[in-house]
């Protein structure tokens, strides 16, 4: 009982080292067991491989072949040690011949996939970055029509990654992430997405499958990283100095847009048998003493709007009905402190990674296009914002491409979507 009397003196006489000690302890405790808990969920993703690996093969089948666009700068650098320890095993163990290329620079992912050759499987193991790199190089070749068909797994490494709440559920596990995406990709369950063609006057089209964004809560965003001495304070303090250096930070802007078409139910690729010989013939000399009436010109709508950003996004977040995509432009009326609470709210949600961040105003103004032309004013300069890549702003004409890439995607996500769907449709 002494002993025990003097332990508690000696902890009440150094109160302050004895608080100090049951914090560091208290953490290295609550470090360990989560380290215990990623150690067990990488443990069941690779039991679950292995039953894959174990599956009998048919005596001509070959072995699945998959390409890794590995981007090691991902995650401030920590890319490379998350693949190795968390999506690396589970591939290899469900038997899976893997090329792993190892991007070294920014805009390489784009130049190696003019060189890729023919794969069963194409994964992008990075953020928004590497897989907008990779859309973009894949949909420049002249054989991407073919190279299109190719499914294409997601695996979330980076420090955005705004396509992973598209594909699988949400999780504030780093590991849970990871080794779910991998072991989508083995179930081999696939969904169609949109792609967005950007293209300026000049350059190349450059391609994003969540969207663009030009604005004042865009050039907000893009500064908070400069404040972090701040700490939470951070995103208060960039668009509140944003409001001091101008206001109102409206913008105009020139919009002609196509209307939307109505979506086609997804139905499986059927190739349609060739006609016969006589038919053909008939056909070509038909069409060469007649030839075919060009279609009607496309009807362009032209909007010019006052707004304090603009957004030009996809659908494939959320389920739908016509293959659209659809145009934010929020209203000209923000009061600054309504931009700073407003911006502090969105840029939350993105850090919570919920679905739908880029929601700002009940009151925006929202149209539906199959495409879009964005003219700006004269002298209006800033950057757009397209998949979280910095491009600068000028005159684009955006049109979707409707589920033009098929991705991997987790059932219960899939589920999910179509039960949405159903919702969706008109009685």
């Amino acid at each position: 009982m002494a002993r025990v009397v003097k332990v508690f003196r000696t902890l009440r006489n150094h109160w302050k080292k004895s608080a100090f000690a049951v914090c560091v302890l208290s953490y290295g405790g609550h470090w360990l067991y989560g380290k215990h808990c990623d150690n067990i969920l990488r443990r069941e993703a690779c039991l679950l491989a292995r039953d894959f690996g174990r599956q009998l093969m048919a005596p001509q089948e070959q072995l699945r072949k998959a390409t890794v666009i590995l981007n090691p700068a991902a995650c401030n650098g920590k890319a490379n040690n998350l693949f190795e320890k968390n999506a690396a095993p589970i591939l290899h163990l469900a038997g899976v011949e893997i090329t792993l290329v190892k991007t070294d620079y920014e805009g390489q992912a784009k130049k190696l996939m003019e060189l890729l050759e023919h794969t069963d499987i194409l994964i992008v193991a990075g953020g928004d970055g590497t897989m907008q790199e990779v859309i973009t190089g894949l949909l420049r070749r002249p054989d991407q029509e073919k190279m299109s068909g190719i499914p294409i797994g997601f695996i979330p490494l980076g420090s955005t990654n705004s396509l992973s709440p598209s594909l699988h559920l949400l999780n504030d596990n780093k590991v849970k992430d990871i080794t779910s995406a991998t072991l989508s990709i083995l179930r081999g369950v696939t969904v169609p997405l949109d792609v967005l063609q950007i293209k300026g006057e000049k350059d190349q089209p450059v391609f994003a499958l969540m969207g663009l964004q030009w604005g004042a809560f865009r050039d907000a965003a893009s500064k908070i990283s400069k404040y972090w001495y701040l700490g939470p304070l951070k995103t208060y303090a960039a668009h509140w100095f944003s409001t001091l250096r101008e206001w109102p930070l409206v913008r105009d802007i020139s919009i002609s847009h196509l209307a939307p078409t109505l979506r086609p139910p997804d139905q499986p690729f059927e190739k349609p048998p060739r006609p016969s010989l006589l038919y053909r013939i008939a056909r070509r000399l038909k069409n060469y003493w007649n030839p075919p009436i060009e279609g009607k010109p496309e009807q362009w709508k032209e909007e010019k709007l006052s707004t304090l950003e603009l957004l030009v996004q996809t659908h494939n977040n959320n389920p739908r009905i016509n293959d659209s995509l659809v145009i934010h432009a929020e209203p000209d009326n923000f009061s600054v402190a309504d931009f700073i609470t407003v911006g502090f709210v969105v840029s939350f949600k993105m850090y919570c990674r919920q679905q739908d961040p880029i929601i700002f105003s009940k009151n925006s103004t929202i149209l539906e296009a199959s495409a879009c032309r964005l003219q700006l004013p004269e002298g209006a300069g800033g950057f757009y914002n397209i998949d979280n890549e910095e491009y600068e702003a000028m005159p684009v004409e955006v049109r979707l491409l409707p589920r033009k890439l098929r991705f991997f995607i987790s059932a219960e996500r899939r589920a999910q979507f179509l039960s949405l769907t159903q919702a969706c449709l008109p009685d």
